[in-house]
């Protein structure tokens, strides 16, 4: 059976990346001091879930990316209380030119540009 088992990011700094996403998720930052391209391995403490990883890219990030994170909470009050926290972490609120009326999601970036949405999965 085929399972996700990690997603992968680029990134112009790997370490700033690395340390803001283990510390969106709680992770643990596994590095590899010998990848040619600072490969770095973030798994949840209890290492049962999807892992995230971050490495060297020469590209910069998207604007509007063709894929995307999407973190899930269940109310505005939460989606708030995540983006203030996320941004506190070093994202920023993103220029985004595509909501729908009455979006029930928020787009950030990562310390790298990197998109990713907060959604409400309680809205409407």
């Amino acid at each position: 059976m085929l399972r996700l088992g990690t997603v992968v990011l680029g990134a112009e700094d790997v370490a700033r990346a690395a340390t803001f996403w283990a510390a969106v998720f709680d992770y643990e930052t596994i590095r590899f001091p010998n990848s040619e391209n600072d490969f770095t391995i973030l798994v949840p403490r209890d290492r049962v879930g999807t892992r995230i990883a971050v490495q060297r890219a020469e590209l910069p990030a998207q604007a509007h990316p063709r894929v995307h994170l999407d973190l899930v909470v269940d109310s505005a009050a939460e989606q708030q209380s995540e983006t203030d926290r996320l941004v506190g972490l070093g994202a920023t609120v993103a220029d985004w030119d595509s909501y729908p009326e009455d979006a029930d999601f928020v787009v950030l970036a990562d310390t790298e540009g990197n998109r990713f949405c907060i959604v409400d999965a309680g809205h409407g």
